[in-house]
């Protein structure tokens, strides 16, 4: 028997996103999203219930200002003291991990779906889930984008609006589309 579209997307092969098990899963996470963004702050918490128990891992002091948004959430891991501002997206198809202190700005986007580039497959919903690792005490700015496949060292930082398509190593700053590494003069 060959392997269910949720096996593939997990083992970082092309799966068809339009899946009934797939849909399910996606279907739970709107609900616990929307629980977050719809709870009063002093009813939610840091993060909603329904998130905490739908993430991989939730360590203690992490906040995720509403609204929120994420696909799976299931593959979604967040070390201490992890901080979301407020309109945070994260297309969770494949595994992303955020390290202690890390603070993502207001807007901040995580893709780790890739869509076929050929028009037909694409069409028939194939795409491949490549994983995001984010450091410890990184900052990323307001309205930047990371791209699946990406590591970001510890210490880094990701200026606002970056879009971020390469690996950033540990203690470097990047801005710009795509994102560049700044060299002090």
């Amino acid at each position: 028997m060959g392997k269910s579209e949720r096996q593939k997307m997990t083992a970082g092969e092309w799966y068809c996103c339009i899946d009934p098990e797939l849909d399910g899963l996606r279907a739970i996470a709107r609900e616990a999203v929307h629980q977050h963004n719809t709870m009063s702050p002093g009813e939610r918490g840091n993060v909603g219930p329904a998130l905490s128990m739908l993430f991989a891992r939730v360590a203690q002091g992490v906040f995720i200002e509403a609204p929120f948004h994420c696909t799976y959430g299931m593959n979604i891991s967040l070390g201490p003291n992890v901080y979301f501002n407020a309109g945070c997206i994260i297309l969770d198809t494949a595994t992303v991990g955020v390290g202690e202190g890390s603070m993502l700005g207001p807007g901040v986007h995580i893709y780790c779906a890739e869509h076929h580039k050929d028009l037909a497959e694409r069409r028939a919903g194939l795409e491949v889930a490549r994983p995001v690792e984010i450091g410890r005490d990184v900052w990323i700015g307001g309205g930047a984008i990371i791209l699946g496949g990406v590591t970001i060292g510890d210490g880094a930082i990701v200026g606002a609006g970056a879009v971020v398509t390469k690996d950033v190593e540990a203690g470097a700053t990047v801005v710009g589309n795509p994102a560049r590494r700044l060299v002090s003069k």
